[in-house]
């Protein structure tokens, strides 16, 4: 996730704006760190900051995860966009459903970008249709079309891809829904 956001964030922001990402060493990692991460940013965050947190759901309820999150941050003291209300929120939780890998199977032509060889109608097949929808592991499935067209033969070299296809991803493009919620976050985190 950090290689990918490195890679698409500078395309996304504004000249002006920049940003940091904080990464995690895994999801339990992020949720036993995070609220004391997030005291720590309380304590001198501007006004004009926002801090996004992105997860995978992986296999986790979503509505539960975002639940989770959010008592996080309330704890921790900071409003998010999900239960400021009228105020300006500080931070916004998101969750990427079900993996990463989703967001590429939603912009394929991304993914054909940095993989040419790949044709264009994976994303037109039935189990590939809803890029939030992938049943059975979203990583292993990409790693299966990518390795059936020649590439990752020795098994899916994630940061690789994260920095290939996050640098051709295109949130008007995707049709991943957890990716277009990510981006009207980042959005609105800047606007």
């Amino acid at each position: 996730m950090e290689a990918f956001l490195r890679a698409l964030l500078p395309r996304l922001l504004p000249q002006d704006r920049t940003f940091e990402v904080h990464p995690f060493q895994g999801k339990s990692d992020l949720l036993g760190k995070l609220e004391s991460r997030l005291r720590g940013y309380v304590a001198w965050l501007p006004a004009d900051w926002r801090i996004v947190v992105v997860v995978d759901r992986d296999d986790e309820d979503c509505r539960v995860l975002k639940l989770q999150l959010e008592s996080i941050a309330q704890r921790a003291g900071l409003r998010t966009r999900t239960c400021a209300g009228n105020a300006s929120s500080q931070l916004d939780n998101r969750i990427a459903i079900e993996e990463l890998e989703a967001w590429y199977f939603g912009d394929w032509a991304a993914v054909r970008a940095a993989y040419p060889r790949v044709p264009a109608v994976i994303p037109n097949r039935q189990s590939f249709r809803d890029s939030d929808a992938i049943c059975g592991g979203t990583w292993e499935a990409f790693e299966r079309v990518m390795q059936r067209y020649g590439y990752f033969k020795g098994g899916l070299a994630k940061l690789e891809a994260a920095r290939a296809i996050g640098a051709h991803v295109d949130p008007l493009r995707s049709r991943s829904r957890s990716f277009q919620m990510l981006c009207g976050a980042i959005g609105e985190a800047v606007a």
